[in-house]
């Protein structure tokens, strides 16, 4: 098997120094037009290609951004990395993905390996573990090693750090406050991560759009049986007429139980939840959804610490929240917007 040729070599070829082919690959103007020209013809004879770790290595710089991902079967954080990459590979940048499983001790592994000078970078969603035992000394060190650190989507911490995520507090106020101007009156709230910093958000704007003189529906639990539990008492002792979901699996609960209670979806209860847009078209009835557009979440994400890394951008610490909208299908289906949802 042939191998790459390397610099060494081609300067052995040409008996001349490194150097002069180092600098007469790159134009250098210290070199003669004639021997740029030789050495480059040789170059391309032997289909030369610089060693890109070793130009990084000289230019400080591994080329390489560290992504640390919480829960890979989220499809949320799949797009997240989707738009990271995208933008990335723009730049003519590699990404190392690291998932922690929601393990704060895991965590901790993958930043010391970091601190290790394998990136320039890190984008990093906080493990649920390690927001509840509120200990970041890990990350904390990440800093202080002066690399760039990004907090994308799990963005609610005090930290020297720029962020990407959503207004979780407005998305769930506004959702409410529509809710109400439509005349639904007993607004319930379902959430399975209501100890997370995003959970938090999502259960204080609802609160803050119902105001004090309105009573709470909240299940909350992140075990599933309780979770269950405490749904059923909304639904069926509460007689909720709107859910608001704030992930996945409280979203999917909560409309299970409706159909197996014989609750009809808009009818007895409307829903609105944090699902994957391709999954709530489709089902029966198709379910309002938050749009979080997670792959914009990822490329600004990665955008920011692109300019961090390159010192483009030497100002501030930023907190940059995407757009967000409902997205709504039949779930939140009303009498005077039904002729319209059926064309959807």
């Amino acid at each position: 098997m042939k191998t790459r040729i390397t610099l060494k070599e081609l300067a052995k070829l040409l008996n001349v120094s490194v150097s002069t082919v180092s600098k007469a690959l790159n134009d250098s103007p210290e070199i003669s037009p004639k021997t740029i020209e030789r050495v480059k013809e040789l170059a391309a004879l032997h289909k030369y290609r610089p060693n890109p770790t070793a130009v990084n290595l000289k230019s400080s710089k591994s080329g390489t951004i560290g992504v640390i991902i919480p829960n890979i079967a989220n499809s949320f954080f799949a797009k997240v990395l989707s738009g990271m990459e995208a933008s990335a590979q723009r730049e003519g940048l590699q990404v190392i993905t690291y998932i922690s499983n929601e393990s704060h001790e895991r965590e901790k592994q993958i930043a010391e390996m970091l601190t290790a000078g394998f990136v320039d970078g890190v984008l990093i969603a906080i493990a649920e573990e390690t927001q509840r035992k509120k200990e970041f000394d890990h990350i904390m060190n990440i800093i202080q090693y002066d690399i760039p650190v990004v907090l994308y989507d799990r963005i609610d911490f005090d930290m020297p750090v720029d962020k990407v995520g959503i207004d979780d507090r407005k998305i769930f106020y506004d959702a409410t406050r529509d809710l109400q101007s439509k005349g639904v009156k007993k607004i319930g709230l379902a959430t399975s991560i209501h100890h997370m910093g995003v959970g938090k958000a999502r259960i204080e704007g609802y609160r803050n759009a119902l105001g004090e003189d309105h009573t709470f529906f909240i299940a909350n639990s992140a075990k599933m049986e309780s979770l269950k539990e405490k749904i059923l008492i909304m639904l069926l002792e509460d007689k909720v007429e709107a859910v608001l979901c704030s992930d996945f699996d409280s979203t999917m609960l909560t409309y299970r139980l409706a159909y197996e209670n014989g609750l009809r979806i808009p009818e007895d209860l409307k829903i609105i939840g944090f699902i994957r847009g391709g999954l709530a078209k489709y089902l029966t009835p198709s379910v309002s959804f938050v749009d979080q557009s997670p792959d914009k979440i990822g490329a600004k994400a990665m955008e920011v610490l692109i300019g961090r890394i390159n010192r483009k951008t030497t100002g501030p610490k930023e907190r940059i929240l995407i757009d967000t909208e409902v997205v709504h299908y039949e779930s939140t289906q009303f009498p005077e917007n039904e002729a319209s949802l059926r064309g959807n």
